[in-house]
């Protein structure tokens, strides 16, 4: 894989698809503007993120700036189609509060593949994007996704289309899988190396260290649980309720953080970057506060014993 330049914190791009509340285009803007000036220079996005709304607020900010100076991915498997049954409702299903004038259709095809990422650059009125990642692959069905769907992307990288390709999940079976290939350059891991859960650790990381595979940290927050201290019982987890023994765990973790003079979201986001293939960890933010508070928990140097402390008392496993 090609040596990116990315920063600890790299800016994921779901928000701004009106993820869970809407935004106009001008706070979008507001949140890239100061990612931007934060020092973010790698940028997450997907078509699946509010029915492309979110490629298209982000390529119409990252138009302005030089195309050198920043790290683009996007996704493929899922292609925007028009929705025939209209455009009355919102699409809630999905948590994004968008128009549901278009429809997901997974198609890991060939054709698919390659007309997703035409459409993506579309969106984002860019040439290119540096890196295109099979999108949940296992929810399509993995073995039939990964047979088709491996040799288009490598295809596009090997025509010169994208610089990278990968996969983008939070399935360790489809992590695993995809690195098994030999035939990626990355992976990003949702949610499956936090401080909550670590199971990416058992199989999957040692598949990509044998196979030199650089590790993009999505999701780290959890939907949002490690987002807040105190950890909030109201809130979300995997986008959906916290179940009762994460919330009495996470709330041990957070009282060990404040031991050591710190707080649960600053060691969220620092946990992961421990690993010497994590080379960046992806956040959104919902806020320009959000956006600068991330930023500065990425470079706040935090004691070993924190995490000696976490390991010793079983809160964490690696």
């Amino acid at each position: 894989m090609p040596e990116f330049q990315l920063p600890r914190l790299s800016y994921g791009a779901a928000n701004i698809g009106n993820l869970h509340r809407a935004l106009t285009d001008d706070a979008a803007w507001e949140l890239l503007e100061t990612a931007w000036e934060c020092g973010v220079r790698y940028f997450d996005t997907a078509p699946h993120y509010g029915l492309g709304l979110s490629e298209r607020r982000l390529g119409a900010f990252l138009t302005t700036k030089p195309r050198d100076q920043f790290v683009l991915s996007t996704k493929v498997g899922r292609l925007l189609v028009p929705n025939d049954r209209g455009s009355d409702a919102l699409d809630l299903a999905h948590d994004f509060i968008v128009s549901t004038h278009l429809r997901r259709e997974w198609d890991f095809s060939t054709d698919g593949i390659r007309r997703s990422l035409e459409e993506s650059l579309q969106r984002l009125a860019l040439d290119r994007v540096d890196i295109a990642y099979l999108h949940d692959p296992e929810r399509f069905g993995l073995a039939a996704a990964l047979d088709t769907g491996v040799p288009a992307v490598t295809q596009l990288r090997e025509e010169g289309l994208v610089t990278a390709v990968g996969i983008g999940s939070m399935s360790n079976e489809a992590l695993l899988a995809g690195a098994r290939t030999g035939c990626l350059d990355l992976l990003m891991v949702a949610s499956r190396y936090t401080l909550t859960d670590q199971s990416a650790a058992e199989q999957v990381l040692p598949e990509a260290v044998s196979h030199g595979l650089p590790v993009v940290a999505a999701a780290v927050f959890m939907s949002g649980l490690l987002a807040t201290d105190p950890p909030n019982a109201d809130g979300l987890y995997e986008y959906g309720a916290v179940p009762a023994d994460v919330l009495e765990r996470t709330r041990a973790i957070a009282q060990v953080c404040a031991q050591f003079g710190t707080d649960l979201p600053t060691a969220a986001l620092q946990f992961p970057l421990r690993h010497p293939l994590v080379r960046t960890v992806v956040a959104g933010g919902a806020t320009p506060e959000q956006v600068r508070q991330n930023w500065q928990r990425t470079v706040t140097p935090l004691p070993q014993d924190l995490w000696e402390t976490l390991a010793n008392a079983g809160l964490v496993t690696v």
